[in-house]
This record gives C-alpha cells, structure tokens and sequence, in this order.
C-alpha cells in the first residue's frame, strides 16, 4: 500500500483496534460523519498514512483504506458476491492493473469496487444493469470506496442488446443467463481476453459452460469454492463447526481459437 502523503480529495480509512473502519473523503476543514458528529481531518493532508486523528473521544489511525474496508462500507441492496467467490474471479478473468473490463449485472457494487482496485488508476469498469435502482446503489457505494473515476454505469439489458464496449480484456457475468450474453462477450473482448460468470445453480453453469464450449472459447472450466474458519488456540486448533457452503458456480472461458 502507498507510502505517499494522503492528497486532498482521495478517501481515507479512520481505523483503531476491533473496529470497522469508517471512510471519509479527505478534506480541509470540518465535515459532518453521518448523525454523529463533526470531524476535521486537515492537519493529515500532506501527511504520510498512519497520522492520528481523534473524533468522539477515541483516536483513529488515518490510512489508505483496503479493499476489505470498502466492503465493509457497503450499503447491501441486492445479493453480493462474496469475497471468496469475487477473488477468484478476477483470477479467473485475469483481471490486472490497466485491465479494460465490462460486468453485467451491478447489483449492489461489491464486484465492480473489486474490480476496480484490481484495473488500479490506469484501467477503467463497465458495469451494465438494467435496473436503474440497482445503478443507483451501486453508484453510491462505488463514490464512497472513493473509486467512482475507474467506472462507468451504463442502464442497458445486455441480455437483449449485447455489451456495447469492444476490445476488453475481461468480461464478467453475474446474471440469471448468462449464456445468452456470451456470443456479445465474445464479440467484445480482445484476442486472450477471458469471460468469467457467476451463477447459483447446476443447471445455470450446465448450459454456460456448453455455451462457452459452443462458441469456441478455450480454457474452459467451472469451480466451485467452500470456506473453512479455524478456531486456533494452543494444542487447541481445529475447525469450525460451520463454514461458508456453497454461494456460487464460477466458470472461465478465453477467446483464443
């Protein structure tokens, strides 16, 4: 993570111990937190993360904010896409820094700001949803992660009338169909460039992964991912009890042939 001074302008994290951490925009000047209380963050610009501020009584470590802390941030309207499931995915779709990458299906935000950590300041997101409340909410969320100049929110059925975005270098899908957008997915990416999707159910990934198969795309494979906690203590280690099953299917396609 950056050792630069913090900038005016760019969203920081307040963190202390056990907490979550609360995003602000980086300002001079007292700002409103919520219905909490005011804070004034100007004696950290220009200073490098890890300064001290002090709201409500408590201090606060002021940092460049995670990938986890914008999640934490987020405002759930429709269902997300976990952390387990949307890290492999953007493996899987070799989503990297200057990546140019279209999503479909915003819903709620919590994949396009990992995509958008993941493209960095040279990349750019297409995030495309039908509904304009789903936009909406992920529009907020991604503006608060402090993300909002990496993408783009487009309110078109891509089921309908396909991606509109050419030359990409990854394409992801988290729809109820998502083998009917892959011929448009296919048209859009770049040669090498992969489409990931994302769906619940055997039947989905059945027919997406012989959609995939069907239009030619190579490396072509579907995964699912279980988590695990441990409870570790000494000579006391083991596993949880419960354990995060089964959310999603992930399959993988790559435009070669």
């Amino acid at each position: 993570m950056s050792e630069e001074p913090l900038t005016e302008g760019e969203t920081v994290a307040l963190k202390r111990p056990g907490v979550p951490a609360l995003l602000l925009p980086l300002r001079r000047g007292p700002q409103r937190v919520g219905e909490e209380g005011v804070l004034d963050l100007s004696e950290v610009v220009g200073e490098p993360p890890g300064g001290t501020a002090t709201w409500l009584g408590a201090s606060y470590r002021v940092l460049r904010p995670s990938l986890g802390d914008r999640w934490g941030a987020l405002r759930r309207g429709a269902q997300i896409v976990l952390p387990k499931d949307a890290a492999h995915l953007l493996l899987l779709a070799n989503v990297a820094p200057g990546g140019k990458v279209a999503e479909a299906g915003a819903g709620s935000g919590a994949l396009t700001i990992a995509l958008a950590v993941a493209v960095g300041p040279e990349g750019h997101v297409t995030t495309y949803d039908r509904r304009a409340d789903f936009l909406d909410s992920a529009r907020a969320n991604v503006r608060k992660a402090g993300l909002l100049d990496r993408v783009s929110f487009v309110q078109r059925d891509v089921v309908a009338a396909g991606l509109e975005t050419g030359g990409l270098s990854s394409v992801l899908l988290d729809l109820p169909e998502p083998w009917t957008v892959l011929g448009s997915a296919r048209e859009a990416l770049a040669w090498g460039g992969y489409v990931a999707t994302y769906t619940p159910t055997y039947n989905q990934v059945e027919r997406t992964v012989k959609g995939l198969r069907e239009l030619a795309f190579d490396e072509v494979r579907a995964v699912e991912l279980l988590e695990r906690s441990l409870h570790v203590g000494e000579l006391g280690t083991r596993p949880a009890f419960e354990m995060l099953g089964h959310t999603g299917f992930l399959a993988v396609g790559r435009k070669v042939a």
